[in-house]
Parts: structure tokens; sequence; C-alpha cells
């Protein structure tokens, strides 16, 4: 298997494992964002301590990819943090949205920081797989106050930065496990304090939620580290709209949710976008 196609598949994987880790975190509860994040980190950090302590991959970092590492753990804290903040503040689907600009900014930073050129075919199929996620989250723009708002457009902003430094690094060799500790470890060290200083008692069935929570976390950013190591943002990011589709499943098997016509036809949208973006990239280096 080539790496676009790893790629494709570790994306897909990542994707359905964010998707679960957002119906952990409804159903943990009225907690804060910043606890929910401590948690969902600090699950993370010990599993890939665990994988760095069996597989002992080779490091070899130059001071540069430590610059990459900071920026990389900086704004992927600030993405989950505005993720999370977004979802505690505006509608669900006002706070989805927000969060799939993500693979926008990925795009944008991987042309601007690492000189990918983008073709406009490329540039169509994103955006109309964007089209297929306003069709599938409908937002209302009720509660979608200016604060919020910037605070989860922010959020998709850091995540899509930090996507990019991932596969930066990714290319000049360092270890995904490296990746995901250090962002763990950054992660839990900044929000660690804070949730501290105003803890909330949760109950056994909401620690054990969390915990889970933190296990998809883990799984998610062992997956898309791996996929962004393998392919560039413009040949796979579009796969990340997946997660609407495994959401969309998830809502109905847990709160008996069904998509109207207007979002089946998202749906629809979204798969064929990936479909045809996914061709275009093949049939360019065929």
């Amino acid at each position: 298997m080539n790496k676009r196609y790893k790629g494709a598949v570790y994306i897909v994987l990542s994707a359905f494992f964010f998707a679960l880790m957002a119906l952990l975190v409804r159903l943990a509860g009225d907690l804060p964002a910043v606890e929910k994040s401590f948690f969902r980190n600090v699950v993370a950090l010990f599993f890939a301590a665990a994988v760095l302590a069996k597989k002992r991959p080779a490091i070899r970092m130059e001071k540069a990819d430590w610059l990459y590492m900071f920026l990389r753990a900086s704004f992927g804290t600030l993405g989950v943090l505005g993720n999370f903040y977004a979802v505690d503040h505006l509608l669900l689907a006002d706070a989805s949205l927000l969060n799939k600009m993500a693979p926008f900014f990925a795009i944008l930073m991987s042309a601007l920081l690492l000189k990918e050129k983008l073709s406009r075919f490329q540039m169509g199929v994103v955006a109309a797989a964007f089209c297929g996620v306003l069709l599938v989250v409908k937002p209302t723009g009720q509660n979608l106050s200016l604060g919020p708002a910037l605070i989860g457009l922010l959020g998709g902003f850091g995540a899509g930065f930090a996507y990019t430094m991932v596969h930066l690094m990714g290319s000049r060799g360092v270890p995904g496990p490296l990746i995901v500790f250090c962002f763990s470890l950054f992660s839990c060290l900044v929000t660690g304090p804070v949730m501290l200083l105003d803890f909330v008692p949760m109950t056994p069935s909401q620690l054990g939620i969390l915990l889970l929570v933190g296990l998809s976390a883990a799984l998610a950013q062992f997956s898309v580290t791996a996929a962004y190591s393998c392919a560039p943002a413009r040949e796979i990011s579009v796969f990340d709209y997946s997660q609407v589709l495994f959401s969309a499943l998830l809502g109905f098997l847990f709160f008996g949710q069904l998509p109207d016509a207007l979002s089946c036809l998202g749906y629809l949208l979204i798969v064929a976008t990936a479909a045809a973006n996914f061709v275009y990239n093949l049939r360019r280096t065929a």
C-alpha cells in the first residue's frame, strides 16, 4: 500500500475516533472544557509513552524539528481548547461547522509554509466538500455570539496549523509516537494547573467516560499523525469530512437521530468529493 492510500485510511480512522470522542464528551455532562481537555490529553500521554517504551524508535531531531514540535503542541492545544469551548457555548451544529474549518487552514498553511502547489480542481473539491458540511450541520446562527464563535474559529485554525506541522515533521523523519507524546505532555502542563484552580468533582461514571474520551483521542491522534506523516494535506484532508458521516451514525445509534433530506444530500456530496479528489490525485501521479 503506497503512502497516499495509507494516509487516506489513517485520516478516516482518525475521523471515526474524533466522532466517538465528541459523542463521549457530550455524554460526560456539564463539566468545564479545561477539565475535559485535560483528561483527553492525559490518557493520550500515557498511551504514547507506552508505545515509545515498546518500540523505542530512533530519535534524530535537529533544532528546527524542536521548533516545529513546539508549534505543533501549542497550536494543537489551542485547537482542542477552542473546539471544546465552542461545544460548551454554542449550538453543536455551529461548533461543528467552525471546527470543520481545520482542513481549510491545513491546506492554506501547507501552501504558504510548505510551498505545496494547489490546483484549481483541488480547491474546488475542498470547497464542494465544505458545502456538504453546511448541508449536514445546517448552522442556524442562534447563540452564535461573537466571542465564542471567534474562539471556535481560532480552534479550527490551531488544529489546521498543527496538522501542517505534523506533516512537516513526518517528512523529516520525526517518529509519530514522539509527536503525540510531546503534544499530550504540553497540553497537560497547560490545562492541568488551570483545572486545579477550578476543579469540579465528577461522578464515577463521568470519570469513566472521560477516560474513554482520552482513549478515543489517543487513537485519533495516532491516526491523524500517521495520516499527515504519509501524505500532504492537499491529498487527504478532504477525507476528514467523513467524521460527519460517523457522527450521524453515532447520533442515530445513541440518540435515535434520523438525518433529513438535506443531510443525506450533504453526505452524498462529501463522499463524492472525497472520491473525486482521490481519483484526481491518482491520475496526476499515474
